[in-house]
């Protein structure tokens, strides 16, 4: 397939098309593992489906800042390669899926041509960086976080630091107190300050949702706003080094930091400080504006048919900003599916009436910003046309899910259909909630929490429960996350397991319970607590008594026979072949990236990447040794005892006090083409140490590369 680089791609984004071009045919050509191509266009936002042959292409829009241009070049490339629609996701991006690996390429040029990437949406990486969409507007907020969150983007994207890690890193930034980014559940999470009038931010470490969820600590009350990046990079480095990287489920921040302690791991930030990039970075808040509009255009007047319904959307999905007279309109979105037509109707709106500043939202919505009071009802009535105006944006009646077993691999069970009904319960049977927006349901298909069901006062997540020979699709009930009204997060509690099909019955008994039992104005999630758990698990109990099973209770939503659970076939295949060789070839590219980087004059880059070099080569010798290798710093240590204490490598003051010589020098010239030449002679030694052993050595099978 041909590739039209125009030229508002930049050379690094071309670069990085053609050289996934590239992988692709040697991937196809059998030159390239399967498991080394995987991780490879994980990175360039390239994720297996849970059907055969396809991919989700995931594009990454930082903080869920989308322009009308962009909108429609999605939407455009929706119908070109993939299913004709625009998933919404709780990272604020927009996923594609039915993607041809092969069309890859072209999707991410198409991308880049409007100034959107694919670059680190996926895999091992500093993924999305997502913010408040309020940001910006926020009545509430000190300041504007939009700037700084994308100033981290930039950062990091490319940034040699965070493209090998052992798992990813979320970040998240609030635009103020109320916490409506959820920074809690973050790696990292930033909530804007003022001190003694310097901007700054509260900053937590180490939050995570998935099978364990872990509330982040607070590293700083306060840190100026010049060191969040630096903050950031050295607590990057510290999670690449120390981070778990064998046991997957264990290679997050937040067990990092709960094996060694946030005292220890903010010790190891500071010393990882010399090697810093920067040691402050000035953000350049001009970069992102607040999207004011340059016309007074106001939309034509009309007459509407149910004026209450339209009252009650006022309410609900339009509030006014801080900006004084422009109103901010959102859009909810039934899980999250957006058809192009739909989406060049909103990015119409918007670049005529509202601000090209839209934002995607973290419930899987939309926000247009800068509306005209007098322009309100047209919105309402476009808006109601495409399914977008139903009232309850960001309310109980506004269900979080991910896409379960509609295409993710991972997917236990149905979770997008379920989510639609347990709505259509709310808005048939409980309407009056709607008001009530402290409300909030979450669904994940499986444990991994990507629907958030551990942040949801209502969670559910997908599982199984089997009553004799037949398996019933179930959903786990989780009760009492989320964030309360001062923005103080929680992570729920497992109540009971119930089949799907009974979980609307299970809303029902809740929110019944709710009206009945709770006091005036009470916060769902005090109710909760008040009543406490076993209160819900004997109100729910009776739902999961496997003797009044029907048949239907054993058919997810959408099925057409009994329910069988598996996950989706897995992207490896298992191909055999000479890992050690690979390793060692890796280090090799390694080297390259690094003198590329050093005539750059790029020098905290080249160290990086000669960093990672002696840490791969050194791998790979491990690994022919059968020594485990689970961590970059073990690593270091485990080849000073195997390959030094043995006199098979001479170096003088030991491996790790050589690798290590990058925390204590300044990144700059003399010391980044020390370092690299020393990674080059010690590149070159591994390699002759190889070919002197390869007639005796053991094959390496690629399971065992995980590092």
């Amino acid at each position: 397939m041909s590739i039209t680089i125009t030229k508002n791609i930049s050379p690094e984004a071309a670069r990085d098309i053609f050289e996934l071009q590239q992988k692709i045919n040697a991937f196809q050509n059998g030159e390239m593992p399967e498991d080394k191509f995987k991780a490879f266009r994980l990175t360039r936002g390239v994720y297996g489906q849970r059907q055969l042959g396809v991919q989700m292409f995931r594009t990454k829009f930082p903080f869920g800042k989308i322009t009308p241009k962009q909108l429609v070049r999605v939407a455009e490339l929706s119908e070109q390669y993939a299913s004709s629609n625009l998933h919404l996701t709780t990272r604020q991006n927009i996923q594609l899926h039915y993607v041809k690996v092969t069309d890859s390429p072209a999707i991410w040029a198409g991308l880049e041509d409007v100034g959107a990437t694919g670059r680190e949406a996926c895999g091992n990486t500093v993924r999305n960086i997502t913010a408040s969409s309020r940001a910006g507007i926020d009545p509430d907020e000190l300041f504007d976080v939009s700037p700084y969150a994308y100033a981290a983007f930039e950062f990091f994207l490319r940034n040699p630091i965070c493209q090998d890690m052992g798992r990813k890193i979320k970040p998240a930034f609030s635009s103020s107190d109320k916490d409506s980014a959820y920074t809690f559940l973050h790696d990292f999470g930033f909530i804007p300050r003022l001190e003694n009038g310097q901007r700054g931010f509260k900053v937590v470490v180490g939050g995570g949702l998935g099978a364990q969820a872990i509330l982040a600590q607070t590293a700083y009350e306060f840190l100026h706003e010049d060191q969040i990046i630096p903050f950031m990079e050295a607590a990057l480095r510290v999670f690449d080094r120390y981070g778990e990287r064998v046991r997957r489920h264990k290679a997050r921040m937040k067990y990092l930091i709960k094996e060694i302690g946030l005292e220890k791991f903010m010790e190891l930030v500071e010393t990882e400080r010399t090697a810093n990039k920067v040691k402050e970075f000035k953000v350049d808040t001009s970069k992102v504006d607040v999207g004011e509009p340059t016309h007074n255009n106001i939309a034509p007047q009309v007459e509407l048919e149910h004026p209450q319904r339209y009252e009650d959307w006022l309410k609900t999905n339009v509030f006014e900003q801080k900006q004084k007279g422009y109103y901010a309109v959102a859009l909810k979105v039934t899980k999250g599916d957006v058809k192009p037509d739909q989406a060049r109707k909103i990015a119409e709106l918007a670049q005529n009436y509202a601000s090209e500043d839209m934002r995607i939202t973290m419930n899987q919505g939309m926000l247009l910003k800068f509306v005209r009071k007098e322009s309100l009802p047209y919105f309402y009535q476009e808006l109601n046309k495409m399914g977008f105006a139903n009232p309850g944006f960001d309310t109980i009646a506004d269900v979080t899910t991910c896409p379960g077993t509609d295409t993710c691999n991972l997917g236990v069970t149905n979770s997008m259909t379920l989510g639609k009904i347990l709505e259509d319960v709310i808005l048939d049977e409980f309407y009056h909630l709607i008001f009530d927006s402290e409300i909030k349901i979450k669904i994940s298909g499986c444990m991994n929490s990507c629907g958030q069901h551990m942040a949801a006062n209502i969670g559910l997540h997908g599982s199984s429960i089997k009553v004799g020979e037949l398996v019933a699709p179930a959903m786990q009930v989780v009760l009492g996350g989320g964030v309360d009204v001062n923005g103080v997060g929680s992570v729920g509690d497992k109540i009971v397991k119930l089949p799907t099909k009974r979980t609307p019955e299970m809303l029902r008994f809740i929110l019944n319970d709710y009206e009945t039992n709770s006091t005036e104005g009470e916060y769902f999630n005090d109710y909760y607590r008040r009543q406490g758990k076993n209160y819900f698990y004997t109100l729910l109990k009776p739902l999961a008594n496997a003797d009044l099973y029907v048949d239907d209770d054993f058919i997810d939503y959408d099925g057409i026979s009994h329910f069988t659970p598996e996950i989706g076939v897995g992207e490896c295949a298992g191909v055999m072949y000479d890992m050690v060789g690979g390793i060692i070839k890796d280090a090799e590219n390694k080297f390259v990236e690094a003198k590329d980087h050093l005539s750059k004059h790029k020098y905290p880059e080249a160290i990086y990447y000669a960093y990672t070099g002696f840490v791969i080569a050194a791998k790979a010798l491990l690994l022919g040794k059968d020594v485990e290798c689970n961590t970059q710093i073990k690593i270091l240590k485990d080849f000073d005892a195997h390959l030094v204490a043995s006199g098979e490598f001479i170096i003088e003051d030991g491996f790790e006090n050589l690798v290590l010589q990058i925390n204590q020098f300044e990144p700059e010239l003399a010391f980044a083409e020390k370092y690299v030449a020393q990674f080059h002679l010690f590149l070159k030694n591994v390699i002759a140490y190889r070919e002197q052993k390869i007639s005796g050595d053991k094959l390496v099978v690629e399971s065992n590369y995980k590092a």
